[in-house]
């Protein structure tokens, strides 16, 4: 039966009629898909490694993923071609759930909510902080304790280039935090694509790393591709110089990659970053990383911000032993109150309308 057009004009061309089949909801099933870990991006492109293989794979995300962004540290389904050879190409096909999330916040969206996901299923955030050029900030190492523990990471404090200030003085900022720290000495050898390093405290920080899976941050300059040329002797990290002008380094890791551990593990080495918001971070998981400064807030109004201008903050009763708790010594004043000024520390990093509990 001819289709009805409406008109008898010949030179009237109409397209062909679509059929009434409708199309299917049955996707493939990928849950038996071989999985792997996502060691590297760039460019769309991703680095993988299969389970339990040695192999490297470059891999594309599939269509039916949308536009779900994938990070480093992601475990993945794959298909396609898994050997590894050159010109070859596997597809991520499916996401795991991520066990953790290191997340920051970006400061310079209009309402500082905006995140940004740096790793997936990491077990230990490594803060590198440079003892001098450029010179430490305590504030930096406060954020990034605060995300360390929100995402639930083990937070490790390596303070590199010893060799040029002490660094005693900034790590005792820290002593009041149940916090593995590790001094290194580490210099660039000058050269366009790699440093020579002065090993002393490198077996230190493989042994903690060891077996783990594990994200290095902190700001330009302060020696992190140094560090993962140490700990990964074929990395071949481009590094680079701070400016003298500025006092701030120059972005030389230009995309995120972990690297395999010689002893087991992978250490990610990521972008070096200028702040590390917390819009994504309540009051409440910064009182956690201090379980008895938080229990201590139990006796606190409402809504109270537990900063040094809330009057009727327990913390300070706390702190002194006096109103609901019990008298104590005079050394135990001294460690309760290092340890309110800590709390108070991380709790003015944060956006001042996230400092209300939820």
């Amino acid at each position: 039966m001819s289709r009805d057009t409406g008109t008898d004009d010949p030179r009237v061309h109409i397209r062909p009629g679509h059929g009434s089949r409708p199309r299917t909801k049955r996707r493939p099933d990928w849950s038996t898909a071989p999985t792997g870990r996502v060691i590297g991006i760039d460019r769309g492109r991703y680095g993988v490694v299969p389970e339990g293989t040695d192999l490297r794979v470059q891999a594309v995300r599939a269509r039916e993923l949308g536009r779900r962004a994938l990070v480093l540290g992601d475990r993945v389904g794959l298909s396609g071609d898994l050997s590894g050879q050159s010109d070859t190409l596997a597809r991520i096909v499916s996401v795991q759930e991520r066990s953790t999330v290191l997340r920051r916040s970006l400061e310079d969206s209009p309402d500082q909510r905006g995140e940004k996901v740096i790793i997936a299923n990491a077990e230990v955030m490594v803060i590198v902080v440079a003892c001098a050029d450029p010179p430490p900030r305590t504030g930096m190492v406060d954020r990034c304790l605060v995300a360390a523990f929100e995402a639930g990471l083990e937070p490790i404090l390596c303070l590199t280039k010893a060799d040029l200030a002490d660094p005693a003085e900034f790590l005792r900022s820290f002593a009041d935090f149940d916090l593995t720290s590790v001094v290194t000495r580490l210099s660039d050898g000058g050269g366009p694509t790699t440093g020579t390093a002065h090993p002393e405290g490198i077996e230190r920080v493989a042994e903690l790393l060891s077996g783990r899976f594990s994200v290095l941050v902190g700001h330009s300059g302060v020696g992190k591709s140094t560090l993962i040329n140490a700990l990964v002797p074929d990395a071949d990290r481009a590094t680079g110089h701070v400016n003298a002008v500025t006092g701030r380094g120059r972005h030389t890791s230009t995309s995120a990659q972990a690297f395999e551990l010689p002893g087991g593990g992978w250490v990610a080495d990521t972008p070096g970053v200028r702040s590390f918001g917390l819009g994504h971070v309540s009051s409440g998981d910064v009182l956690a990383v201090f379980p008895d400064a938080a229990e201590a807030t139990t006796w606190c109004l409402p809504l109270c911000t537990h900063l040094a201008t809330e009057s009727s903050c327990a913390l300070d009763a706390w702190a002194n032993g006096t109103g609901p708790f019990d008298p104590i010594s005079t050394r135990e004043h001294e460690r309760r109150a290092s340890r309110v000024v800590s709390v108070r520390r991380l709790l003015e990093g944060l956006p001042r309308a996230r400092h209300a509990p939820h």
